[in-house]
């Protein structure tokens, strides 16, 4: 959604601008540091002292939480012409985004583990499947988690069961890694987040030596809220489409056009860059937060342009680096296509995954997952686990923990399979 530029006052205001910045943070103390970036500088520079305090006050809505994810392979098949019968929809808001919870602490690991973790004694069912995924939100490495912080947590989801983990790289139009691409274009490299330059190197070599996999979760894909450091520039730049995406309905989204040449070109770029840094990446995934919800005003079918936007995120990752997989884990391919003109069928991915947490679904989901990948579910859906187990032609497992506590959500997958 554009929006018109602000009139300014006449003359620059530095003044009193600095005079109020000075008194604020003295004020303050260290607790205002890093709220600093939300204060719009036109805002202060006219002396609005009560929509300053207010931009500092409000809550965060882009605390730590996860986002559901999908992953769906281009495999055109069964997309039915009409609704399934008996399908109510995958109903992205029965699994809302979880409440803000505290930062995430390191899970307890024993300090006696390995520097090899032996193979968990998993039952036969779960060992032959291809992919055991746990997601982990971008925000597990801030508060600058250390290289012994990012490798205990590698070894940690091994011993529960895990062989793949799929963390969060991108989110709210920015990178969880140094970007010269963002530099460039912003001004600034990064989220602003605490992180360790090198997280995802540690994570990387350390997942090697544990015969894992780690594939890059790019959160929130194309939709930002108003917390995002890009989204000032992105509404006076007119990169968002009419309306506000209220799919989860805490949090207001803006989703940017990917018809815009330069947002396409953004994202191009910034895929090309990741493959570039992070070539020994086993995959980068792409989720439900790339697409246009039927409840945005206009009634426009953006089919086409979605399409041809992750077509080029593809032809980047791929032009750069071949061996990453391009996958994405979405709606089922009706459902997607109809209702977020996500047509991922087309896109030409390399895996695709059925997200599953409306459980009012869950049995006329599998026939779209059996023909995909595999299936994500939340960890409020644990009981499914021994049919997804017994089933063979279910080839993979992503769990998502829906309050944000992953360590957690695989000690109780790791409960699960114990006790089979």
């Amino acid at each position: 959604m554009s929006a018109s530029p602000k009139k300014k006052k006449s003359g620059c205001g530095c003044g009193s601008f600095l005079l109020l910045l000075i008194a604020i943070t003295v004020g303050s103390g260290w607790w205002l540091v890093p709220r600093l970036h939300r204060i719009d500088i036109d805002t202060a520079r006219d002396g609005d002292l009560v929509a300053v305090a207010k931009s500092l006050l409000e809550e965060d809505p882009d605390a730590p939480v996860f986002t559901p994810v999908e992953l769906p392979a281009g495999i055109p098949n069964a997309e039915p012409s009409e609704p399934v019968e008996g399908y109510t929809g995958s109903d992205a808001g029965s699994v809302a985004e979880p409440p803000p919870p505290p930062p995430p602490d390191m899970p307890d690991v024993p300090d006696s583990i390995e520097a090899v973790v032996a193979e968990p004694a998993l039952p036969t069912a779960w060992a032959s499947k291809e992919i055991r995924g746990i997601y982990l939100s971008r925000y597990q490495v801030t508060n600058r988690a250390s290289e012994s912080t990012i490798r205990d947590r590698v070894r940690y989801y091994k011993a529960q069961g895990i062989n793949t983990i799929i963390h969060g790289v991108w989110g709210n139009g920015c990178t969880m890694y140094q970007s010269d691409v963002m530099q460039a274009k912003f001004g600034f490299s990064s989220c602003p987040n605490l992180f360790e330059d090198q997280w995802l190197d540690w994570m990387l070599d350390e997942a090697k030596k544990q015969n894992m996999q780690v594939h890059a979760y790019f959160e929130k894909g194309i939709k930002l809220d108003k917390n995002s450091p890009i989204f000032e520039i992105a509404t006076r730049k007119g990169w968002f489409v009419p309306g506000i995406d209220k799919t989860y309905p805490s949090v207001d989204h803006y989703i940017l056009d990917v018809e815009n040449p330069e947002v396409a070109k953004y994202f191009a770029d910034i895929s090309a860059e990741f493959a570039r840094k992070y070539p020994t990446i086993d995959a980068v995934q792409w989720d439900d937060y790339v697409g246009y919800h039927k409840e945005l005003p206009g009634d426009e079918d953006r089919t086409p342009q979605l399409t041809a936007f992750m077509l080029s995120l593809r032809s980047a990752v791929k032009t750069t680096s071949p061996k990453i997989s391009f996958d994405v884990c979405h709606h089922n391919p009706y459902w997607g296509k109809r209702y977020f003109d996500a047509d991922w069928a087309n896109w030409q991915v390399d895996r695709a995954f059925i997200q599953v947490y409306n459980d009012n679904n869950f049995d006329v989901e599998m026939d779209y997952v059996q023909q995909n990948e595999g299936i994500a579910i939340s960890d409020n859906q644990f009981e499914r686990l021994a049919v997804l187990a017994n089933n063979p032609q279910v080839k993979s497992v992503l769990l998502f923990p829906s309050a944000g506590q992953p360590e957690e959500t695989a000690a109780k997958f790791r409960a699960v399979w114990e006790a089979e």
